[in-house]
């Protein structure tokens, strides 16, 4: 097939590594597949790739490309892991026009030597990219990252809400490793203890 014609996929995953992963996986996947592939990290964590895997791991397929659009935040350390909820609110908030003109710079082949972009599979909490294929006209398929186990707890939110698991009432805390006791099971806030429920318990299985 003709690098022409082959169908373009642009990947953009939400720019944690929980996020990436996956969606890289299926980005290898859809090039074996013949695809044609422009996979778009935040330029902190195209920072970050370089740093750990070199240059030449981001250059060797004409195929598969990888490109950064800017997360709008400012410059931190780039060893330091970014701060998730002003992450999330800032891609969705700045990284709709960025990603927009990459989409098309790309279909431009006259300047991008890539084919047109067919399709996008966007990260099911970017929610701006759904905006940008809107208006080029692009397709956008939602990938969900999240494990199985993650998926069956958002499902399974109302059915928490009705049988008052949650929300936690009377404590303002976040479920963190450093609070979290794995081998008894419980999740230590302040002075209180909050039992972990099994998912059969949760789920009424």
């Amino acid at each position: 097939m003709d690098s022409f014609t082959k169908p373009h996929i642009v990947c953009i995953p939400a720019p944690a590594q929980g996020h990436i992963n996956p969606m890289l996986k299926l980005a290898k996947l859809l090039h074996y597949k013949g695809f044609h592939i422009t996979f778009v990290n935040t330029e902190f964590n195209h920072k970050r790739l370089v740093k750990s895997q070199g240059l030449d791991s981001l250059t060797g397929v004409p195929s598969f490309r990888f490109e950064a659009i800017p997360d709008g935040l400012p410059e931190s350390d780039p060893d330091a892991t970014q701060d998730a909820r002003s992450l999330c609110e800032s891609c969705n908030k700045s990284c709709l026009a960025p990603f927009k003109d990459l989409v098309s710079k790309l279909n431009d082949t006259a300047f991008s030597n890539v084919p047109p972009v067919t399709c996008i599979v966007s990260d099911g909490v970017l929610h701006f990219t759904l905006d940008a294929a809107e208006e080029l006209g692009v397709p956008d398929v939602v990938l969900w990252t999240t494990s199985v186990c993650g998926f069956m707890g958002y499902v399974q939110y109302r059915n928490l809400i009705e049988k008052g698991y949650t929300p936690l009432k009377g404590i303002s805390w976040m479920l963190r490793a450093d609070v979290l006791d794995r081998g008894s099971g419980e999740i230590i806030a302040g002075t209180k203890s909050l039992h972990v429920y099994s998912c059969s318990s949760l789920f009424g299985n």
